[in-house]
């Protein structure tokens, strides 16, 4: 995030788009009910009309993939009506011209069109969003980046940021809503194919000798593949070995087949997670690891605040926490550590970062955490980025990018569009809310949220039986109808993969520069499953609260433990 969560609070007008909030990050949906609390404007742009609708000014309903006709529009409005902050276009950013000219191919009523909305919307957010900047807070997550163009889609609204003077305001900016624990830490601590510590880019000459010789150790020079790559590399014969930590892959990965077929390719897996989940269960080996309740070190939020976390419990049985398992694994592949404690890698990390720099163990046991970029012991932290200048000590650039519709359309085979998410009661593949039984209570099965108008076309009841159907593969889930989901348009997450893995279904496409699979739409058929059998959704349940777990073949071959 550019600015800060508890800003939000303040903010004169929040844009929220391709996040529901409420459910997927409900304590920054209190600050913004709190500004709205506040006489703040709120306008939510989503496909779904999610529960965040109910205190918004006003709801833009756009359809699936057409972020960036909308928001190039809203740019065309404010330029054409002089509504942006001229001042700071000329003094803070490059590339206004050219922007100017081509967001003219993009005119209300045509974007209108192609969005499936009253042009009157585009209008209402363009002068609404001029009028409170600055201090008007864009806020988004994986609804504007899980797209084939999820790239083109941030910069669309990078440009509306810098258009209106938003980069460097209080209680403005764009602000990308962190959708896991730490993985903004993950992303600070080097855990990115093109950047080492404090997002350093490894293919710089003098920041790949200043680590090679902090590491003792040569590095590549050129940048490494992301894991769509990898996926692809596993079948080929070309990545042979796997290492795999916190993450269910074959769950959560587009084209789940796909996903499983490649780590069933390659030679050996290793997996180091908290619970056997369906892809440790391909590994050869697995290593227990220790939850966040068991673990000693840091935390990095959305709002880039690195925060201490301590050990509330210990590990139980073999499990040991992340830092002493790697630890130890470099030591035994021949490259022996001094490092000992999370304090002294996290030491090691911030003489090497100049962003973390100034955040020591000592400065984060006396508070509530020290936001980056803090470059001295003495630096405050940063609340909100881009104060008087662009961080990076260049101008702003404007990007100017054009409407790229999803890979997979709906066609007469496959209809309607599925797009997929997270609900407030489930995480992600289920491997920890699936083993609580209240949470079953709430949401006991997967459901395809369908509109009511599509259901009666289709002769669907709630709680029918449905085969929902694509290109890729197929899946049965229950009927569940609801004014959320648009006409032509179904919803569903993946937190249950027993019986129901919806990633068999979902796109292998993938945004072209991240490599960020489209999970928010493809192509799909609804049936009504051949037999309508209601006991297949209570078994999802039992499953569950039954806790079974399958000790893989090659585990029960192998017998292999982390000592």
């Amino acid at each position: 995030m550019t600015n800060s969560i508890e800003e939000l609070a303040d903010s004169n007008l929040i844009l929220v788009t391709g996040s529901n909030t409420t459910e997927a990050h409900p304590v920054i949906s209190l600050r913004m009910k709190r500004a709205v609390s506040k006489g703040a404007k709120l306008i939510v742009v989503d496909p779904r009309k999610i529960e965040l609708t109910k205190w918004a000014d006003r709801y833009v309903q756009i359809k699936v993939g057409t972020d960036i006709p909308f928001y190039n529009a809203v740019a065309n409005v404010i330029i054409n009506e002089k509504l942006y902050d001229e001042r700071y276009v000329s003094t803070r950013t490059e590339g206004f011209e050219a922007f100017a000219t081509h967001v003219q191919n993009y005119p209300p009523e045509y974007s209108a069109e192609i969005c499936g909305i009253d042009v009157e919307d585009i209008y209402y957010v363009a002068r609404e969003y001029a009028k409170a900047s600055p201090g008007a807070a864009i806020c988004y997550t994986l609804g504007i980046t899980e797209h084939s163009c999820g790239s083109h889609n941030v910069q669309s609204l990078g440009n509306l940021g810098m258009l209106s003077g938003n980069f460097g305001a209080y209680a403005g900016g764009v602000n990308p809503l962190r959708g896991q624990n730490n993985v903004q830490g993950a992303g600070d601590s080097g855990a990115i194919p093109t950047d080492l510590p404090g997002y350093q880019k490894l293919e710089k000459p003098p920041i790949r000798e200043k680590f090679e010789a902090a590491w003792g150790a040569p590095l590549p020079k050129r940048r490494g593949i992301t894991k769509i790559t990898a996926m692809d590399q596993m079948i080929r014969g070309n990545v042979r070995g796997v290492f795999v930590m916190g993450e269910n892959t074959v769950v959560s990965d587009p084209h789940a087949n796909h996903a499983e077929h490649a780590l069933k390719s390659a030679e050996f897996v290793v997996v180091q997670d908290i619970f056997l989940t369906d892809t440790a269960r391909l590994a050869d080996v697995v290593l227990p690891a220790a939850s966040f309740a068991e673990s000693d070190g840091t935390f990095a939020n959305s709002e880039r605040r690195v925060q201490r976390v301590r050990p509330a419990v210990k590990p139980p049985g073999e499990a040991r926490q992340d830092v002493d398992i790697l630890l130890d694994l470099f030591n035994r592949m021949g490259y022996p550590q001094q490092l000992e404690s999370p304090a002294e890698v996290w030491d090691e990390m911030r003489k090497l970062a100049p962003i973390l720099a100034g955040i020591t163990y000592d400065r984060l046991d006396k508070g509530q955490g020290i936001q980056w970029p803090c470059p001295t012991e003495d630096h405050p932290g940063t609340q909100y980025l881009h104060r008087d200048d662009m961080d990076s000590g260049m101008p702003g650039f404007f990007a100017p990018v054009d409407h790229v519709p999803p890979a997979e359309e709906p066609d007469d085979e496959y209809p309607v569009v599925l797009t997929t998410g997270r609900r407030r009661s489930t995480y992600h593949t289920g491997t920890q809310t699936g083993r609580a039984s209240g949470f079953d209570l709430l949401v006991p099965h997967e459901m395809c949220e369908i509109n009511p108008s599509d259901a009666e076309a289709w002769e669907i009841e709630d709680g029918d039986t449905l085969q929902i159907s694509s290109r890729r593969g197929s899946v049965t889930v229950s009927a569940k109808l609801t004014e959320r989901s648009p006409s032509g348009t179904v919803f569903m997450s993946f937190a249950f993969p027993e019986l129901t893995r919806t990633n068999d279904v979902t796109s292998d496409a993938y945004d072209f520069i991240t490599e960020t699979p489209e999970f928010k739409a493809c192509a799909v058929k609804i049936e009504k499953a051949a037999e309508q059998n209601p006991e297949w959704r209570t078994a999802q349940a039992k499953i569950r609260l039954a806790g079974e777990i399958v000790m893989p073949t090659k585990l029960k071959e192998q017998q292999q433990t982390c000592d």
